[in-house]
């Protein structure tokens, strides 16, 4: 049995470079066979000993390869391949995951791939039919590279290729590559004839160029009008081996309008990159005919560089010129434009393009030289082939480790491993240990000495052949366990150990005898047990008193004048009261004996009211079934009563009197979202792009409090457009918190009864019952969307065959880059696309699968402000009223949001101003 739970836990292949092709290594996970591909490129097996493999069948590929995969148990161990490379050697690294369904379980797996201790990258399936790709350029720093699969969040771990290519010389050279892998985001082939991408033996790297010409979601949409392919046949002057081979550089798109605009999904960003243009001319031009253009970036000088000549630049035709940036901002949806210039007679030209991120390197565990020196002199026993980095991202299974940013190793778990030998001293130098546990094994010889470990509090070395005496651990001030019997220890038991609060044993040792001691152990051992019982019933009586506590907070849920328990507001505009209790032949006056109704829903109707002050509210009557009883009350109240924002509807006081329940806020002028975009008030007042923005800036600005200005966090749970307010200013308020669920203070998710309202409703959270505050996030998204398009959330007409949600519709329209698919027709064209185009992302964002892919609620906040920047701009430059604006370019053709200035949120590799570069 033992046995078998070792080869279990063998977790590492080495493997040797490929003979075919110098410093390529392609390995087919799970294949059983040797062979070569179309390419020329030969598979060789993984030929693991751990791990499960699995065949599977997809329709829409048919190469080998992707015909198996490996998996792993969805535990909380690593999987790690650790390949042969060469040190100070630049490298291309290749993993791909085809799921299959080969679990027939339809489970679609969530987990982590890591390159030694640093973080690669979260493997999501979303299709069991679609390819998920990873590439990741780095510098050989060691003569391995482990690569290991972890934290399965779903399904379990797998990998269908992992491959290696060797760079040559200099080639991917960067200044910040002893700190940064490059994560490779895009890598994009200019007027491709097809959808076949440009590969080895064409490129002799293996680099896989991806033509314009594919169709997939937000992939190059947003394309200019007059952009056509162009191409040649002669040969290109690249120059060296490391730029795009030839094939690229001979096709190329040209802006026969002056402007070659797209619109590109940056996977891995926002965050610092390296991007690069690569350009030859390919046109035979007439001498009088020049092309001559620049990159325009709003609002950044220091990006918009001077006129690109490429025929000057690369110092003649049919050959290569690369401009690029070394460290760049970029965010997660790049727009990108080039313009020519007054002088040019031609548009500009692109031939390819390259994007890579910059992906910190985590050194790793400090405890790494150490524990690798130690593990070195085993090389053979399976439990040192775990691979990568003791600690990181996960630990080994017999190592635990702290949570210090490069931590340390506190615990050794190798019991029974079969060990002989002396102690390694390595062991001697992990300072930060408190646990070791090397009982059960074959060791010998005299015990080191662990003086430097200064933390060791539990020590087993029982049953093994070890010699010599206990004199090593006088020196170690916490020591609390000490178990070294069953050995041929010798000599006589330190009276220092036998004075402290040690559990101890040494018995099975013939030679080593008890000295003498200034206290009884029979002492120690009452006096613990004592205070285990001063605990005991120091306990019970904080039960009971406890329980009386309890007792007397139900007392008070009759609301009366008690502060709401556990809420407080960090940004508040006021202080906090308590909540005004009216009474009900105040409320019974102020509206008319409740005549006029102006709403209803789940939770009751709502009157329109006047006080004798003139002061509007509106009256919420709860059903006797709205709320669970007094104390759900008393929580909507003591909620209310304490929340404070200009852009949540503001809560004035409540009524409980003539077996009624009621809430009193104050009254809204201009209705509720819902009715200005496809209810009555329609017709009456529409409202144009703009205050679209604003409405939605509002609405969010009131989440955003909620979410990050109450201690604890507030969860909606209703998000609507019927629940965003409308006042008489055109200025929105969030309502209705009958719904809300406080969030428990340091848990990621607070389990509750789903509630909600259909069309809305986060799918993740209705399948888990884990609410966050990312359902409110998947919420907001569907309001963008109904934004955007002026339709409602859920319609059996509006959205085609075979769909009634607002969120697949506009998905696969947006998707497709047909944004004008969706845009609400009373909108008549008055407004900027790149600002539509902005939303429509974000929203999508919103609406992900799974909570963790959507942003938090200040990052659409921050997105929407930056879409009304961006609509004002436009406007003024339709309205001739800025004078600054005159000078820009129309708004169909704006570069929207390609943020460039510093964001303390990401990562800054230089002070500096980013840097172009010509490599």
């Amino acid at each position: 049995m033992e046995v078998s739970l070792l080869l279990l836990s063998l977790l590492l292949l080495v493997v040797p470079s490929s003979a075919q092709t110098p410093g390529f290594v392609s390995l087919d996970c799970g294949g059983e066979e040797n062979f070569t591909d179309d390419l020329g490129v030969e598979w060789t097996p993984d030929q693991l000993n751990f791990g499960e493999t699995s065949s599977i069948a997809v329709s829409n590929e048919t190469r080998k390869q992707y015909s198996t995969l490996r998996h792993f148990p969805a535990d909380l161990r690593k999987y790690c391949y650790t390949l042969n490379v060469t040190s100070r050697t630049r490298y291309l690294l290749r993993a791909t995951f085809l799921y299959g369904n080969f679990d027939s379980n339809n489970v679609y797996p969530k987990f982590d791939i890591s390159v030694g201790a640093t973080h690669w990258s979260s493997i999501v399936i979303s299709d069991a039919n679609t390819m998920e790709m990873r590439e990741l350029i780095f510098l050989a720093r060691n003569p391995t590279v482990s690569v290991c699969l972890s934290n399965a969040t779903t399904g379990q771990p797998f990998i269908s290729t992992l491959e290696l290519r060797q760079f040559n010389g200099s080639m991917y050279y960067s200044d910040y590559e002893q700190q940064f892998y490059l994560s490779v985001s895009a890598r994009i082939n200019f007027g491709a004839d097809d959808e076949t991408p440009v590969r080895y033996p064409d490129d002799p790297f293996d680099r896989i160029w991806t033509s314009d010409s594919v169709k997939k979601a937000n992939y190059l949409v947003d394309v200019a009008a007059g952009t056509k392919k162009v191409s040649t046949k002669l040969p290109i002057d690249i120059n060296r081996n490391d730029m795009p081979p030839e094939k690229v550089m001979q096709t190329a798109v040209v802006g026969t309008n002056g402007t070659l605009t797209y619109r590109l999904n940056l996977d891995g960003f926002p965050g610092f990159g390296w991007a690069c243009a690569y350009l030859a001319e390919i046109e035979d031009l007439a001498e009088d005919e020049s092309r001559k253009f620049r990159l325009l970036l709003p609002g950044n000088t220091e990006v918009s560089r001077a006129a690109v000549n490429i025929e000057e630049n690369a110092q003649g035709k049919y050959r290569l010129y690369e401009p690029g940036f070394a460290n760049l901002s970029l965010p997660f949806v790049l727009s990108f434009k080039f313009a020519k210039t007054a002088d040019s007679s031609r548009g500009p030209l692109l031939n390819a393009m390259e994007i890579n991120k910059h992906l910190e390197i985590n050194d790793g565990s400090q405890d790494g030289a150490v524990i690798s020196s130690f593990v070195s002199q085993y090389s053979s026993a399976d439990w040192t082939l775990e691979g990568g980095d003791p600690c990181l991202p996960v630990p080994w299974s017999w190592v635990e480790c702290n949570s210090d940013p490069q931590p340390r190793i506190v615990k050794i778990k190798l019991s029974s491993k079969n060990i002989n030998g002396n102690i390694p001293s390595d062991l001697t130098k992990l300072s930060s240990l408190e646990e070791l546990w090397l009982d059960g094994n074959s060791l010998t010889g005299t015990i080191p000495d662990f003086t430097g470990c200064v933390d060791l509090k539990i020590i087993h070395l029982e049953n093994n052949q070890l010699t010599g005496s206990l004199s090593s651990f006088t020196n170690l001030p916490n020591l609390k366990e000490l178990y070294v019997q069953n050995n041929m220890l010798t000599g006589t038991v330190p009276s220092s150990l036998l004075d402290k609060l040690v559990n101890m044993n040494y018995a099975g040792n013939v030679n080593l005898r008890k000295g003498k001691t200034s206290r009884s152990r029979n002492n120690i051992i009452i006096g613990t047990s004592v205070g285990a019982a001063v605990l005991v019933i120091a306990t019970i009586v904080s039960c009971i008193l406890l329980r009386k506590g309890r007792k007397k907070f139900y007392k008070h849920d009759q609301l009366g004048n008690q502060p709401a328990q556990g809420i407080r507001s960090s940004k508040s505009d006021a202080p906090n009261e308590s909540a005004h209790c009216f009474s009900y032949s105040e409320i019974e006056e102020a509206t008319g004996k409740f005549e006029k109704k102006i709403g209803s829903g789940g939770f009751g109707v709502v009157y329109y009211g006047k006080m004798k002050d003139e002061k509007e509210i509106a009256v919420k009557v709860l059903t006797s079934n709205s709320y669970q009883g007094k104390r759900e009350f008393s929580n909507e109240v003591t909620l209310l009563s304490r929340i404070h924002h200009r852009n949540l509807v503001q809560f004035l006081g409540y009524c409980q009197e003539e077996g009624r329940s009621m809430l009193i806020y104050e009254f809204m002028h201009n209705g509720t979202l819902k009715e200005h975009l496809y209810g009555p008030l329609t017709h009456e007042q529409s409202i144009n792009w703009i205050k679209r923005l604003e409405i939605a800036e509002d609405a969010a600005k009131g989440i955003e409090y909620l979410h990050t200005g109450c201690v604890p966090a507030i969860i909606h749970r209703d998000l609507k457009s019927s629940n965003i307010l409308i006042d008489k200013h055109m200025r929105a308020k969030v309502s209705d918190f009958g719904l809300s669920k406080l969030e428990v203070d340091g848990a990621s998710h607070v389990s509750s009864k789903v509630r909600g309202t259909v069309g809305y409703l986060d799918p993740e959270y209705y399948i888990s019952q884990q609410l966050t505050d990312k359902s409110d996030v998947y919420s907001f998204g569907v309001i963008l969307l109904e934004l955007i398009s002026g339709q409602e959330a859920i319609s059996n007409e509006n959205f085609g065959v075979n769909c009634r949600n607002i969120v697949q519709w506009a998905k696969l329209h947006i998707e497709n880059g047909d944004i004008q698919g969706i845009i609400d027709p009373s909108l008549d064209g008055e407004y900027d696309i790149q600002s539509m185009w902005k939303i429509a992302e974000k929203a999508l964002m919103c609406v992900q699968a799974y909570g963790f892919m959507r942003p938090s609620i200040s990052e659409v906040l921050k997105e929407i402000q930056d879409a009304i920047s961006m609509e004002r701009d436009a406007a003024a430059v339709r309205e001739g009223s800025s004078d600054a604006s005159k000078n820009s370019n129309p708004s169909s053709l704006n570069t929207g949001s390609l943020g460039l200035g510093r964001d303390d949120n990401f990562l800054s590799i230089d002070e500096s101003v980013a840097r172009p570069t010509a490599r």
